[in-house]
């Protein structure tokens, strides 16, 4: 199936994908035959046991590893035929990534750490819009912090500024709570979910918490690399569903 990069199909199709990677015991079948569809817009979790394959599943979405067969696409692009160099613009431009340990650079500023896709990408007003993106998540008064001065939650808070300062269609998000205490945590997914229902970002989270995944329209869980499961847990949005058609 072919559909051009505006077709108005889905923005996420993974076409039975299996990775598998080597070890001193053999062969490790890692993801066993993934196909998965998913609308702009959509709200998904990704669950299952450990060592099902979930953050695997993720890095392959994200072009952070590359399938051994199958087939990726994110907005109608192959990443299979993309180079290194083109994956890593394609990435920075198109998908937002939010990590469970934050992932920040300790020698930058919380606004230097917001602003690097955007000098990344040559923009000029780097500084002032990823100003702005701090302050929509509460951290305007902590721009010049360094991360080891900010809590758990802040830091997070500066990765999800981070993650949607771009503007990306996808943001993927692997257990972004699970290094902060509950009301933290319920401050950091409050902020991701307002920031994606803002911007219509496509939403895929990894969560071992069922109180979020629950906040997601839809579950996907996975065993042993396989998906068991694909269920809808709240109706699609109107907008969501008019871009998946």
């Amino acid at each position: 199936m072919t559909t051009s990069p505006h077709s108005g199909g889905p923005l996420v199709v993974l076409e039975d994908v299996h990775l598998t990677l080597g070890s001193a015991a053999g062969p490790v079948n890692i993801l066993r035959g993934i196909s998965l569809a998913i609308g702009a817009g959509e709200t998904v979790s990704i669950i299952g046991p450990s060592g099902s394959g979930k953050s695997t599943l993720m890095m392959v979405i994200g072009g952070l590893e590359r399938p051994s067969t199958g087939q990726v696409r994110i907005d109608a692009h192959d990443l299979g035929v993309l180079g290194e160099d083109e994956l890593a613009r394609f990435r920075r431009g198109q998908i937002g990534i939010v990590f469970q340990s934050f992932h920040l650079i300790p020698t930058m500023t919380a606004l230097e750490n917001v602003a690097i896709p955007l000098e990344l990408d040559g923009r000029r007003d780097a500084f002032d819009v990823a100003e702005a993106g701090l302050a929509a998540v509460g951290l305007g008064r902590r721009l010049s912090h360094y991360p080891g001065q900010l809590s758990g939650g802040e830091q997070q808070r500066v990765a999800i500024a981070r993650a949607f300062i771009s503007r990306p269609k996808l943001l993927l998000a692997d257990e972004p709570t699970g290094n902060l205490d509950g009301e933290t945590g319920r401050t950091v997914i409050d902020c991701l979910f307002e920031h994606q229902a803002r911007d219509g970002t496509t939403l895929l989270l990894i969560t071992h918490d069922a109180a979020i995944a629950d906040r997601c329209e839809r579950q996907v869980r996975l065993v042993d690399g396989r998906i068991v499961e694909d269920r809808r847990a709240m109706p699609l949005r109107a907008d969501a569903a008019r871009r998946a058609i």
